[in-house]
């Protein structure tokens, strides 16, 4: 059992305009390129009729990671990414999301909720982070999903600023 992941994001934008962005190949190459962290790149993105489905790699430069990581792992951590959304239902929209580390026995990978609320809408991720290094396990599970919700709060804040004409 790994460890879970369970953020949100609250968007002053109503669920079609969010929504519009999340599916437009544009806004995640933008994306990508201001918060993906160097040699980030959109290696593949397939969109649809009010749908996505793309997969990026990013890397952590071994630098800025901490040393239980390097220890398991030497080097940058290349990172795969997949992300996915269905179209919108009404004003609501469902996604998948994974990710992996290159030379790492483990994965994150989880569900996307896109609904109204009061004053616009929000973005719901919920999954969980795996890690299979005995001993060592869910001490890195703890740091992976920590990193995440840091890197879920920047692309909240960039997508903020998509949404509102300033990227």
């Amino acid at each position: 059992m790994g460890s879970p992941i369970d953020h949100s994001a609250h968007y002053s934008f109503p669920p079609v305009k969010v929504h519009a962005a999340f599916v437009d190949p544009q806004y995640w190459h933008h994306r990508l390129a201001e918060i993906g962290g160097p040699a980030a790149t959109v290696e593949d993105i397939t969109p649809g009729p009010g749908t996505i489905d793309l997969h990026m790699t990013q890397a952590i430069p071994a630098e800025h990671l901490p040393s239980i990581v390097t220890s398991i792992r030497p080097g940058d951590l290349v990172i795969h990414r997949h992300e996915s959304w269905g179209a919108l239902d009404g004003d609501r929209a469902m996604g998948r999301f994974s990710a992996r580390v290159d030379g790492m026995p483990g994965k994150a990978e989880g569900a996307l909720g896109l609904a109204p609320d009061a004053g616009g809408s929000f973005v719901v991720i919920e999954g969980d982070v795996e890690v299979k290094i005995p001993f060592l396990g869910s001490k890195v599970e703890g740091m992976i999903v920590d990193e995440l919700v840091g890197l879920f709060g920047n692309e909240q804040a960039f997508t903020a600023q998509w949404l509102s004409g300033s990227r």
